[in-house]
């Protein structure tokens, strides 16, 4: 370890990484560099005090070296669980009935199979089922737009192809003998690239793991195999899940080949948006699903924490993390949410609950809130969020202003951001200390290598209080629910963003206009935790009032 990073970790001492002792009068002494702590996380001490308690600081040190001589593989989790049910509750009026999807007309075989990019699941599914495409078809016509057009969009990171051609040769099988494994019955997808698979490398778009091969699967890809999905690549994500940028270049827009697709679930915006594959799995942290799909016109879910198994992904933060589709409409996400959805052995934080989903008939009478102070924010977007409280409003529904309790609440939301932080610098706390965190290619103040150093000398107290104020937050977003069914808010408005993703309500993302051309912009629904049934019919009727998903970027 290179000399100032050594000083740097060790400088830390009070709570956290330990302290350099003095022996006089028979006992050890605090030395200067405990005031130095005490500074950095803001706190006042006596000499008296810091003498008291050096031969602890010493102690704990010897404790976290012994830690860090034994790191653990990312898969280890942690013996603390977020559960924002504590505060809030599964919704007592949730039937536990099956999903109900709408009926899609049944179409014709096109002369060329490109026609079908843009299809939704529902459409595809019922070419297949009435014999005039095949799984092998689709297949194929993936895994061929995947190679014509990555050398442009830099969104994937490999092609799982003998894999999915023999899949889908079962699948046809299957459909032949009558077998149908549900809506989802031979769709290919596309996997973010930190979704292990077992065969196949699992980069985490990063240098230190460009190699890394997981003998395992995640449970999201299990279940879809199990729906009759067919997985044809595994997608970009910006280096450990923050950005565009990966180890092997940075993951482009459809709409506009100068900007990046934003991220960190840049791969499956990317390839949705082109039409290279009709859904994809994506994850969020704090917008990785929200971001890459507003920049990429594409409509992305995000669903309750532990809605959705986490095992086999890599965590970048154990209370934070959700894995969630990307794909051409609000009803495709959920039919892919209904084949992932559900407890797990392997994920502790994954629970049971109904998803009654049945397409809503009419918005009319339904209490829909908007985050009003958000809404009044003034910027480029101001008018087509304008607008989608107009169609909303016209289509019949209550719109009633809502707020964060701020006040209640006591601190600013940012204030718990470094919960964040903290969680992903121990999941990666073995590449800061082995400096392989410089491999990683961007290595500027908002990058995870600086993030990582930085999280060292975060204060477990703090953590933990940070955790408390959580838990409130948790309770202050449950309490619009009291009001309106769901509401709405600019996707990057206010602060709802990194509430939601704190307190883990559901959010859906979906196509809203155009800022400018070839400039698409989102709107976004939040719901009640584990009501993504209610959440998406209110979504989708929005959507097929507006349109927006229907519009593709050209040359693809």
């Amino acid at each position: 370890m290179r000399p100032f990073r050594r000083f740097t970790l060790l400088l830390a001492l009070f709570l956290l990484t330990g302290c350099g002792e003095k022996i006089v009068d028979g006992r050890p002494q605090a030395t200067k560099p405990v005031q130095g702590a005490e500074e950095l996380v803001g706190l006042e001490m006596t000499r008296t005090e810091r003498d008291l308690m050096a031969a602890d600081l010493v102690e704990n040190r010897n404790a976290y070296a012994d830690l860090r001589a034994h790191q653990l593989g990312n898969e280890h989790r942690p013996a603390l669980r977020f559960d924002p049910l504590m505060a809030g509750k599964v919704p007592g009026d949730l039937a536990d009935t099956p999903a109900v999807w709408s009926n899609v007309p049944v179409g014709t075989r096109p002369a060329d199979l490109n026609d079908l990019a843009f299809a939704t699941i529902g459409e595809l599914g019922a070419l297949l089922r009435a014999g005039e495409v095949t799984c092998v078809e689709l297949t194929e016509l993936a895994l061929a737009r995947l190679r014509e057009h990555d050398p442009q969009l830099f969104c994937v990171v490999n092609l799982t192809e003998e894999q999915a051609i023999y899949r889908a040769a079962q699948l046809d099988a299957m459909l032949n003998h009558g077998i149908d494994l549900g809506p989802l019955h031979g769709i290919p997808y596309g996997a973010k690239d930190l979704l292990a698979v077992e065969g196949y490398p699992t980069t985490w778009g990063a240098t230190p793991y460009e190699n890394q091969r997981i003998s395992d699967t995640a449970t999201v890809c299990r279940k879809l195999h199990d729906a009759g999905a067919v997985l044809v690549a595994k997608l970009t994500l910006g280096a450990l899940a923050w950005g565009d940028v990966w180890f092997d270049g940075k993951t482009r827009n459809p709409w506009n080949l100068e900007q990046g697709s934003s991220g960190s679930s840049a791969g499956p915006a990317s390839a949705v948006a082109a039409g290279l594959v009709p859904f994809a799995m994506g994850s969020e942290t704090w917008g990785s699903i929200v971001s890459p799909s507003t920049r990429c016109g594409v409509t992305g879910l995000r669903p309750t924490f532990g809605r959705v198994s986490k095992a086999g992904a890599m965590a970048l933060s154990w209370t934070m993390d959700k894995l969630g589709p990307m794909a051409r409409s609000v009803e495709d996400c959920a039919m892919v949410l209904d084949a992932i959805r559900g407890a797990d052995p392997r994920d502790p934080t994954a629970v049971d609950a109904p998803f009654p989903y049945s397409p809503e008939e009419s918005l009319a009478g339904r209490r829909i809130g908007y985050l009003e102070a958000a809404f009044e924010e003034s910027g480029a977007d101001s008018a087509l969020n304008a607008g989608a409280l107009e169609v909303l409003r016209e289509a019949g529904a209550e719109m009633v202003p809502v707020a964060f309790d701020l006040e209640g609440l006591g601190i600013e939301p940012s204030s718990l951001a470094f919960v964040l932080s903290a969680e992903a610098g121990a999941a990666f706390q073995d590449l800061t200390l082995s400096d392989r965190d410089d491999e990683l290619v961007r290595q500027v103040r908002y990058a995870w290598p600086n993030v990582f150093r930085q999280a060292q000398f975060i204060p477990a107290v703090e953590y933990i209080q940070a955790n408390r104020h959580r838990m409130r937050l948790v309770e202050m977003v449950e309490a619009i629910f009291a009001q309106v069914d769901v509401y709405m808010a600019p996707s990057f408005g206010g602060d709802n963003l990194l509430v939601t993703n704190l307190t883990g309500h559901p959010q859906v993302v979906l196509p809203n206009g155009f800022i400018e051309v070839n400039s698409p912009h989102s709107i976004t629904f939040v719901g009640r935790l584990h009501d993504e049934a209610k959440l998406l019919g209110v979504a989708k009727a929005y959507q097929d009032a507006t349109g927006w998903h229907r519009d593709h970027p050209e040359g693809y």
